[in-house]
């Protein structure tokens, strides 16, 4: 297998937590997002689509999406699993991950990506340019105040996000979480069991993946 990373994206990042858990050592090529390196016609050649994470599987497939990534380690190495052992048990933990996408991902992409300088013209990560939108970053910064007060009405309920159990849901949420200090919007004191919460992830080894 081979792995393609940027290590300051918080996509590639869930990826490599799901790896640590696992315990999955995996030859990996950084790719520098910020150098624009995800537009070379070498890195094209691998993912045409220029984002990270990239995971090339031991058959030679090419897996561009955090999803797949996870579905094909989980089936791989079954051991620690992350994504439920039942099937009530993987649904809910396919429900908030994609909830912890929608709701807090594009939400914090869009704030970011459309108020950062840095990003002029590149307000859509991909092969092509989209000039910014001043109003989606208002909007995404109004929505991740949302996507807290969300996380704070389930874990007040429960130890983590799609169970009594750490899953791949919490991943996603906590790399959202901590990603969400780009646009200056950290967990807020009102939301003192997703603190805690998110305390307990930070201090897990794959934390510092």
């Amino acid at each position: 297998m081979i792995f393609y990373d940027c290590s300051t994206a918080p996509s590639p990042r869930r990826a490599r937590m799901f790896l640590v858990e696992k315990g999955i050592e995996i030859e990996t090529h950084e790719i520098n997002i910020a150098k624009g390196e995800q537009l070379s016609p070498e890195f094209l050649a691998v993912n045409p689509r220029a984002t990270v994470p990239v995971l090339i599987t031991d058959k030679g497939n090419t897996l561009t999406e955090n999803i797949a990534i996870a579905a094909y380690l989980e089936a791989k190495f079954p051991d620690t699993p992350l994504m439920g052992e039942t099937a009530d048990a993987r649904a809910l933990v396919l429900m908030w991950n994609a909830i912890c996408e929608a709701q807090g991902g594009i939400p914090i992409a869009d704030a970011l990506r459309n108020s950062n300088p840095h990003m002029k013209s590149r307000a859509i990560p991909g092969p092509s340019n989209y000039e910014q939108i001043p109003e989606l970053a208002a909007r995404g910064l109004s929505r991740v105040a949302e996507f807290y007060a969300l996380l704070e009405e389930r874990l007040s309920e429960s130890a983590y996000l799609a169970s009594d159990s750490f899953s791949m849901a919490d991943i996603t949420g906590f790399v959202f979480c901590d990603f969400a200090r780009v646009i200056r919007t950290p967990i807020p004191d009102s939301c003192p069991a997703t603190q805690a919460w998110f305390a307990g992830i930070k201090s897990r080894s794959s934390a510092s993946a």
